[in-house]
């Protein structure tokens, strides 16, 4: 390992954060496993993850290194922030649906366009955003809100970078400067703290109080934000956490699109690429998984239930099935987070539409049982080929 890190010192003297491709990379100049290598660095001395496939190996190099390295350290910081802008990768299990269709044309306008996305937790707001910058190529930065999030976490603050105070722009100015979309994720969990990007919200250049410099936004910057609200709070209290946000920063953006579930197809094809993904492909499952859902769905809508299963959930289903290769178990898994008597209607419908579940596996029938079961497929046999 001590020779792919002095490798990768080597060739990027000024760096301390590095993405797989480039320690594999570094494996292969030293004559070692570049998959062996990443698992080592990865997972047996636990490199702390900067971003999706981006370390930090600072800790691993050797300390009269990182001396040397010391007084550039700042200067290199605006480098390393600037990580954050990055494109995305493409997803294979990602399908098309919904609002991506007007996602991609607002983002191929190349116009300042701020768009608000609103729908219920699970159903790929988040995700059909990052896809889209992925197949446009477009750099973009993920900021989460939340209540503590302020003016410091967004436009920028000083920081304490090897003893000197340094003051490290933050991702809206990044983003603004890179002409990157700046994706804010769940806006609905923020405070009034946010107000500061209002002058952002229209596309007018930002001045940095702290330094007094004015960034203007480089053509191509967009901002899109997603929420499980309107932003006029959460009457049924599903999301508790959700904040009533200002009128005059909600009139800053200029379109809302509401996303719902996906129709019974399309699920089916998120579903079936998730098996794929996760090397356990059952169809029959697959179908039934969505019709379950799509029930339950209806039901919440005509308020019969207080509780919906999403397609994220769908998805996290397929994974659990695939370590313990059990439908049932597999539900009942992915459902316990719900109270005791909506789990158990949830459980109870899906035992309803799949007959498998409650027939008992060969090791559970007796002698007698599977000789009947084979005279019966043997008969069965016969009467087909008459």
């Amino acid at each position: 390992m001590n020779n792919v890190i002095e490798q990768l010192m080597k060739k990027f003297p000024k760096k301390t954060e590095f993405s797989a491709a480039m320690i594999k990379d570094a494996a292969t100049a030293v004559g070692e496993n570049p998959r062996s290598a990443y698992v080592n660095i990865r997972y047996t001395h636990n490199a702390p993850t900067v971003r999706r496939g981006v370390y930090n190996l600072e800790s691993m190099m050797p300390k009269s290194s990182k001396a040397i390295k010391a007084p550039s350290m700042v200067k290199g910081v605006e480098s390393v922030s600037n990580d954050e802008v990055f494109v995305p990768d493409y997803d294979p299990t990602f399908v098309p649906w919904g609002n991506f269709t007007e996602i991609v044309k607002v983002l191929k306008s190349g116009m300042f366009y701020p768009t608000f996305v609103s729908g219920l937790s699970g159903n790929g707001k988040t995700f059909q955003i990052e896809q889209a910058c992925a197949k446009l190529n477009r750099e973009y930065v993920r900021v989460q809100i939340s209540p503590e999030t302020d003016e410091d976490d967004l436009i920028g603050g000083f920081r304490l970078i090897k003893g000197e105070t340094v003051f490290q722009k933050g991702p809206v100015i990044k983003a603004m400067e890179a002409g990157a979309v700046l994706m804010i994720d769940e806006i609905d969990r923020g405070t009034n703290k946010i107000m500061c990007l209002q002058g952002v919200l229209e596309g007018k250049p930002v001045l940095i109080k702290k330094t007094g410099e004015v960034v203007e936004p480089k053509d191509g910057f967009n901002i899109i934000a997603t929420a499980n609200t309107k932003g006029k709070g959460s009457e049924d209290g599903r999301y508790s956490g959700a904040s009533v946000i200002d009128d005059a920063f909600l009139e800053r953006f200029t379109i809302t699109l509401e996303q719902t579930f996906p129709t019974m197809a399309t699920e089916e094809k998120i579903v079936m690429k998730h098996m794929q993904k996760f090397e356990a492909v059952d169809e029959e499952f697959g179908k039934l998984l969505v019709g379950w859902a799509d029930a339950i769905r209806k039901t919440f809508y005509d308020e019969g239930i207080d509780e919906v299963i999403s397609t994220r959930r769908l998805c996290h289903i397929v994974q659990t099935f695939s370590i313990f290769g059990k439908r049932d178990k597999a539900i009942a898994l992915c459902v316990n987070r719900f109270d005791d008597d909506t789990r158990a209607a949830f459980i109870d419908l899906y035992e309803k539409v799949d007959a498998t579940v409650n027939a008992p596996s060969d090791e559970e029938l007796t002698e007698e049982e599977l000789l009947l079961r084979s005279s019966m497929i043997t008969d069965e046999d016969n009467w087909e080929d008459e």
